[in-house]
Formats: structure tokens, sequence, C-alpha cells
């Protein structure tokens, strides 16, 4: 037993003078309750040696040993493997304060640690999080851009900075740091998708389509990748190439139905009804696209002349969304079908989910090209037509000349004949 208190004294004493060094050397009270701890575990242990079997109860002895051993031994493994202790305790005692609603407390033990450890990785990584829920996202940056700093692998934090410059509008930057972080880790899919997107809004749809072709290298197999490619090349006016994209989106994931939807509006260009009625009908089975589906059904019946089919298709259209009524009516095509249409009724009170905007300016731009190429082709037909009419003006007219001509000559055999 004496050996033993012998080697615990030796052990107790040689840790607390390597926490009192830690203390001195950097300046931390943080270290001030592990040697409070140790302390407490020596005293106990002195008492023993003075005292005898007041603290012989292994309660007694368990104390003694976390406090004064386990605990400051566990701390000096720690910092030798390069962790920080009092890094770990301000971040964990910051973490209590924040999950209890002290964001303002936990701000503070992050800002001191931040005082005595300016390259705090973790640090600044909660304290960015915690500016979030404030609503300070330039702070946020801030902090994501020290931690980036502190930690040049943290792809992670050059997406997020990357998100919050975009939610600041300050796409340009934001498109920078995807740049950088895409040049660094270029099978980052969120970046791509994202780097793309950004690219699309400022209509550099080359530059996206780079960016989703690359990203296809290592997600060979991703419906998000082409339907998003396939977006880059409608915009391109690239029909052929976007209808490879969607088909492609549309196989991997059979529930794709805006895939599905542009399929349809790109057979309509491609004045290939049957296929355009194929996809529509699909797209019935989308709460979003349900009344867009009817909508172009009622069209293409419009074209078919199967009208009872296109009053019922237009009728619920109208039925599913009110706004149909005014679209329809303002239609020339529906102009035979007019009195037939419903007043607007929704059967259905349910709220029905709302299209990304990406989605809805992609269908616009399709449905306005469609448009667009239907009024060239009504153009071609009517200066066609007035061709004709300018063919058929000539020829009497020719016809007129000549009958005058020849008028004129048996005239003028007469005149001779009487002479």
């Amino acid at each position: 037993m004496l050996i033993e208190k012998i080697i615990f004294n030796m052990l107790a004493f040689s840790l607390f003078i390597i926490i009192f060094s830690k203390l001195i050397r950097k300046n931390d009270t943080n270290y001030v309750a592990i040697l409070v701890l140790e302390a407490i575990g020596i005293a106990l242990n002195f008492l023993e040696l003075l005292i005898g079997g007041i603290f012989s109860s292994s309660f007694s002895k368990i104390l003694m040993y976390i406090s004064a051993i386990i605990i400051p031994g566990i701390i000096i493994v720690l910092e030798y493997t390069g962790a920080n202790f009092s890094e770990i305790l301000s971040i964990m005692w910051a973490k209590i304060l924040n999950a209890l609603g002290d964001r303002k407390a936990a701000k503070t033990v992050l800002l001191n640690l931040m005082e005595k450890y300016p390259d705090t990785y973790k640090g600044h990584i909660l304290l960015a999080k915690i500016y979030e829920k404030e609503g300070g996202t330039r702070k946020a940056i801030d902090e994501y851009v020290k931690a980036v700093d502190s930690n040049k692998r943290d792809y992670d934090s050059y997406y997020r900075i990357a998100e919050l410059l975009k939610e600041l509008d300050r796409k340009d930057e934001a498109i920078t740091m995807l740049n950088n972080l895409l040049q660094n880790k270029p099978e980052y899919y969120n970046a791509s998708l994202l780097l793309g997107e950004l690219l699309c809004e400022q209509e550099r749809f080359k530059e996206a389509v780079s960016v989703y072709n690359d990203a296809l290298k290592y997600k060979p197999a991703d419906f998000e990748l082409y339907y998003s490619l396939g977006i880059a090349y409608t915009r391109l006016n690239d029909f052929a190439n976007a209808k490879d994209c969607y088909d492609k989106a549309a196989s991997i994931n059979h529930k794709l139905y805006g895939a599905k939807y542009n399929l349809g509006q790109i057979a309509l260009i491609e004045e290939d009804l049957e296929e355009a009625e194929k996809h529509f009908a699909n797209c019935l089975m989308s709460e979003e696209l349900e009344a867009k589906a009817y909508y172009q059904l009622a069209k293409i019946y419009m074209v078919k002349e199967e009208k009872d089919k296109a009053i019922l298709f237009a009728n619920k259209a109208i039925e599913i969304d009110e706004s149909y009524l005014k679209i329809i009516i303002a239609e020339k095509i529906f102009e035979p079908i007019k009195e037939y249409l419903a007043v607007s009724v929704k059967l259905d009170d349910k709220e029905r989910k709302k299209q990304s905007k990406r989605d809805e300016e992609i269908q616009k731009y399709l449905e306005e090209t469609v448009g667009l190429i239907k009024g060239l082709n009504e153009n071609e037909l009517q200066n066609k037509v007035n061709q004709k009419v300018d063919e058929i003006f000539k020829q009497e007219e020719i016809k007129k000349e000549q009958e005058e001509n020849i008028k004129a000559k048996e005239d003028v055999d007469i005149q001779k004949e009487k002479i």
C-alpha cells in the first residue's frame, strides 16, 4: 500500500507540474480547472496518509485516481497527438450554451477562445453556424473563410461560402469560389450543380454544359446532372442534345416528370404530335405538372381535330388551375370550343407542390419556342399564299395584255382591209 501511495504521489505531482507549465506557457486559464481537480486528488491522498483509513473506500480511491491522474493523463496524451484541450473544452461549453439557447454566451466563449488561438478551426466553424442562425450572413462568411484558412481541405466550408454568397446576390464571387473548389476537388457533386445553376442564371450556358459534363465523369448515372445538362442545351437551342439528356434523366428516374414534360415540348417543336402526346400523358401523374399536361394535350387534340378530347382536357386543366381559363380563352386554337369551357371549380383543395423557379423558366422558354416556331410556320404559309396570289395576278395581267394585243392587231387588220 505504501508503494502504491508513493507511486500515486509521484505521478500526481509530475502531472501537476506539466499542467501548471502549460498554464504558464499558454497563459490559458482553462487549465486552472484541471489543476484544481489534481489538487483535490492529491489532497485526498495526503489526508489518507496522515489520518489513515478514513478515505480507504473504493469510491474515494476512484475519485483520487480520476481527478489526480486519469483526467490530466488523458489531456496530456491528447495534446501530444496534436489536440488542444482548451479548444475542446471551450467548444464543448459553447455547444452546451448554444443548445440551451444562450447564443450570446456561446459567442463570448468562442471569441475568447479565438483571442488565444486565432487559428481554431472548429471554433470558427461553430461561430459561423451561430451567426447563420442569427441571420448574420456576412459574419458567417467571414468565419467560414477563417476556417478554410486554417484547414485548406475543408471543402464543405468552401461550398457553404458559395451558397451564402449566392444568398447575398454576390454571384460572381460565388462562381469564383466554386471554380476554385472544383479545381481542388473536381468530384464535388453539389459544387458542380450549384456552379452550373449560377452560370445558367447568367446565361453562360456553354460554360454550364462544360461543368455538367465534367461532373458526369464522376457520377455517370445521375439524373439531376442529365436534367440540368438538358436545360443548358435547351437554352442553347440544341434540342437534339437536350432531348438525349432528358431521355437519360427520365430513364434513370421514372418519376422525373419535368424531363418528360420538356421532352413533350421538344416533340412539339419537332411537330411529332404522337410523341408529344405520350410524354404529356405521363406527366398527368405529377401534381406539379398535371394542369400543364392537360392544357398541352388539349392543344394537341385541337390540332388533331379531336374536339371532344380537347374539351375534356381543357376543362380538366381549368378545374385544377383556374388561371388556365384565361389562357385558353385567349388562344386562337381554342376558338371553336370556347363555348364548351366550364367555369373554374376547384374540386381538389389540397395544396399542390410548387415547381422550382428553374423548372418553370425552362418550361416557359420551351413553350415560347414552340409558339415562335409555330408563328414562323404560319408566316411561311402566309408568304406562300401571298406568293401564289401574286402569281395568279401576274398570270391574269399577262393574259389580259395578250388579249389586248390580239384585239389591237385585229383592229389594225380590219383598218387595212377597209383601205
